[in-house]
């Protein structure tokens, strides 16, 4: 059952290599709640992603109910660190599979102890990803940094609101983003929050919605159920969880009696055996085992409690059931959590009643026939089930199509294409002489390489070194020539002096790729490098690439156009109510991006319908010195934001955001994407937009038509108007679709990837650096 003392691993190699997963949760798998069943279930869906997983348990096993379908799971491994001796200072083995009695099982792993075990495993066999569930024990082990670049964290427990988040907690999230390869968020809202409030969290948090299992598991709804969702004899209703106070749980054990007062017979059906000790509440505990009786004999009064179950039976006591309840304390409707509850009742065809909150409208819909406020408004609104089965019905097929969205299959999935992304399957040959081949990337700023410097990092075969130059032409010039002799290729983000010193200090037989935006050119940078020595300029468009030749006379096979990579999966996130009326436009400044224009557009839309806003994602330009010294970009903005002050179209119409990395969550509530610039190389921000599934409006700059389907361009802001207004819903959400179609397939991570990686290895015709410039001091 457990190898976890077998002798060390290392990862096989090849395509069909399986990534090695360990698997730990600050949670006690003994006790039945929905923190466990999600532990079950995720290392399920690993397993069924392609994943060998090692289960660490946090406490000896005292019941297998939940354990029992991991253990005869292929693929998975289950550690018992008690009964293994792994437990620094923990003392003999033990544990129930290991030979000590639950009497006198030890207690759960600290933080500290699990740290410890999980850091001696991946000494034996290292694992490819580390998935950790609880604060405390994500903060440990990021504390310790044994496991920086592969933790996989799940945290639930941590603030979910601005006002909550302190400083504090705040750095102290922001060092576990940095330690971690992914940040898996329950929901969309939890997303978004992160990424809006840690900076370090942007492009890392991706979703892991609930998990359902399987219906024939589950065993779907009780087929002794009549069509009209009621059997005969009193109502029943079921809740299946963790007994805690903002949880409900004692007040559900009033609801036969008030029930009764309407009219309606009733039982209250309750599965679980962890009732909380509430610090603020310390009575409660002993209140709600007084409430709950003993497990498995009817207490009286219509309550019955089942205790600890297994998963599939807590599920087939709730299929014998009406009606569902997820009703919660008012405190919990800013929860940017899911109860997988809800969703397990739904896979049984059971109504359920639960509060009204933004997510679960958007579940459910605003017309949901059972949100409930009060305890009192649990007893009408399970009384109304009964007098009115036709909203019984409406209810569980609601219930019953949101479930059929979080299935193991949907999560192995998802984890199928996380999986993807950390482990690329490309493999580079190895470098003439053996090894890896090694790549240098050098520049001072390297934001927008980002994405493919990960990638490149990850690639069998590839072994990359940055060299960081402190500003435009700052740098080590030891450390850039020693890298220079290292380095099989080199990459120069930014056509600038960077590109300029490698030019001259070009290894023999080595490779030099430039990229160039836009401003190398009206510099002079791109004049002078030596053009001899470089291999392939990259341009950002076919405009660019173009404007490259004909400005400094290179090689016309010399210069060739990759666009900007995008994180499409990361942009595509479900529009906000209303976005269709809200315009997008990422950065302000310099004045060439023409705020003036965006205005222009906005008030001509407004004249019609009042609903338009423009939303404003940008540093302010007196935050940028270099632009704020000149006066004519200083008039610009003066007048540009008094006429928002002061035209009657424009006030209260625009709303300024800060610049940051949380553009795909700010994209949400933007319907469609400007781009009203004078001149562009490439304008990320209508891709981005598109991947959003927003539409690009784009005012034909010079070479637009390079980058975008000409069914985006206009050509003035009067034309741009129009386009947007004349497209209603259905239209603009096709458009949505369109645009994102060709985002993904034209500035995807998976096409930008590969076409860098030919780069990388492919046979160029060798450049090599100018005698003269080898005379003046090559390495």
């Amino acid at each position: 059952m457990t190898t976890a003392g077998a002798a060390p691993a290392s990862r096989p190699a090849g395509p069909d290599a399986r990534p090695v997963a360990l698997v730990y949760g600050d949670i006690d798998l003994n006790l039945i709640d929905g923190s466990a069943v999600w532990l079950q279930s995720v290392v399920q869906a690993l397993a069924l992603a392609g994943c060998a997983v090692t289960l660490v348990l946090k406490a000896p096993v005292r019941t297998s109910r939940l354990l029992g379908p991991l253990l005869t799971a292929d693929g998975v491994t289950v550690c018992q660190p008690q009964a293994e001796g792994l437990v620094p200072g923990a003392g003999p083995p033990g544990g129930v599979l290991g030979g000590r009695g639950p009497e006198r099982a030890p207690r759960g792993l600290t933080p500290a102890q699990a740290s410890a075990v999980l850091t001696a495993l991946d000494e034996r066999r290292r694992y490819d990803l580390i998935v950790l569930r609880g604060w405390r024990v994500v903060s440990r082990v990021t504390a310790d940094g044994s496991f920086d670049g592969r933790i996989w964290a799940y945290l639930t427990d941590i603030p979910q609101s601005v006002p909550d988040l302190s400083d504090q907690r705040a750095a102290e999230l922001g060092r576990v983003a940095e330690a971690s390869a992914f940040l898996l968020c329950q929901t969309e809202e939890l997303r978004s929050f992160l990424t809006g409030s840690i900076p370090a969290a942007a492009g890392k948090c991706v979703l892991l919605p609930p998990i359902v299992p399987p219906r024939e598991e589950a065993g779907g709804p009780d087929p002794a159920r009549p069509p009209d969702g009621r059997r005969e004899g009193p109502l029943r209703l079921v809740y299946t969880g963790k007994f805690a106070p903002r949880w409900n749980t004692y007040e559900m054990t009033q609801l036969p009696g008030l029930l009764a007062s309407r009219g309606v017979p009733a039982e209250v059906h309750l599965v679980g055996d962890k009732i909380h000790d509430d610090p603020a509440d310390p009575g409660y505990a002993a209140r709600m085992r007084a409430a709950l009786g003993t497990p498995g004999e009817p207490r009286g009064g219509g309550v019955s409690w089942h205790g600890g179950q297994s998963r599939q039976r807590a599920m087939a006591i709730a299929a014998g059931c009406d009606i569902g309840l997820s009703w919660r304390h008012p405190s919990m409707d800013a929860s940017l959590e899911l109860s997988t509850k809800v969703l397990e009742f739904g896979l049984l065809g059971l109504p359920v009643i639960l509060n009204r909150t933004a997510m679960h409208e958007d579940l459910l819909g605003a017309d949901y026939p059972l949100f409930a406020a009060t305890l009192a408004d649990v007893a009408d609104v399970a009384a109304r089930a009964v007098a009115d089965p036709a909203a019984a019905r409406l209810a569980a097929a609601r219930t019953s199509a949101a479930a059929s969205r979080f299935t193991l299959d949907a999560a192995a999935g998802r984890l199928r294409g996380y999986l993807a992304r950390a482990f690329p399957r490309p493999a580079v040959p190895a470098r003439p002489g053996g090894g890896p081949l090694r790549v240098v990337v050098a520049g001072h700023d390297l934001k927008f390489f980002g994405y493919l410097m990960e990638y490149f990092r990850r690639v069998p075969g590839l072994e990359v070194r940055v060299d960081q130059w402190a500003g435009l032409g700052q740098h080590d010039p030891g450390s850039s020539a020693e890298l220079a002799r290292w380095a099989d290729v080199v990459i120069c983000e930014w056509c600038g002096p960077n590109a300029v010193w490698y030019s001259r200090h070009k290894r023999r037989g080595s490779r030099l790729l430039v990229r160039l935006h836009r401003f190398e050119l009206s510099s002079g940078y791109a004049n002078l490098v030596n053009i001899k020595a470089i291999d392939q300029v990259v341009c950002v468009s076919r405009h660019y690439a173009r404007l490259s030749r004909q400005r400094t006379g290179w090689p016309a096979g010399k210069v060739t156009a990759i666009p900007n990579a995008l994180d499409t999966d990361q942009l595509d996130r479900p529009k906000l109510p209303g976005a269709r009326f809200n315009l997008g436009l990422v950065g302000i400044v310099p004045s060439r991006k023409r705020l003036d224009l965006a205005l222009d557009v906005l008030a001509e839309l407004r004249r019609q319908d009042d609903r338009y806003q423009l939303f404003i994602k940008s540093a302010m330009p007196w935050e940028h010195w270099w632009v704020w010294r000149k006066a004519a970009e200083r008039d610009s903005y003066t007048e540009a934001l008094r006429r928002i002050q002061r035209s009657p179209l424009l006030r209260d119409a625009v709303v300024f955001d800060e610049a940051g990395p949380d553009v795909p969550g700010w994209l949400r509530r933007v319907g469609f994407v400007l781009s009203t610039s004078d001149d562009e190389s490439f304008h990320v921000a209508p891709a981005e937009g598109m991947a959003s599934r927003a539409v690009p409006v784009v005012r034909h700059w010079p070479g637009a038509e390079t980058t975008y389907q000409q069914e985006w361009i206009h050509r003035t802001p009067a034309e741009m108007a129009e386009a947007i207004a004349d497209l209603p819903e259905d239209a603009w959400a096709a458009a949505g679709r369109r645009a994102r179609e060709q985002a993904v397939a034209g500035f995807g991570l998976g096409p930008v990837r590969a076409s860098w990686l030919e780069l990388l290895t492919s046979d160029l015709p060798p450049a090599v650096p100018d005698p003269l410039y080898e005379l003046l001091g090559t390495p």
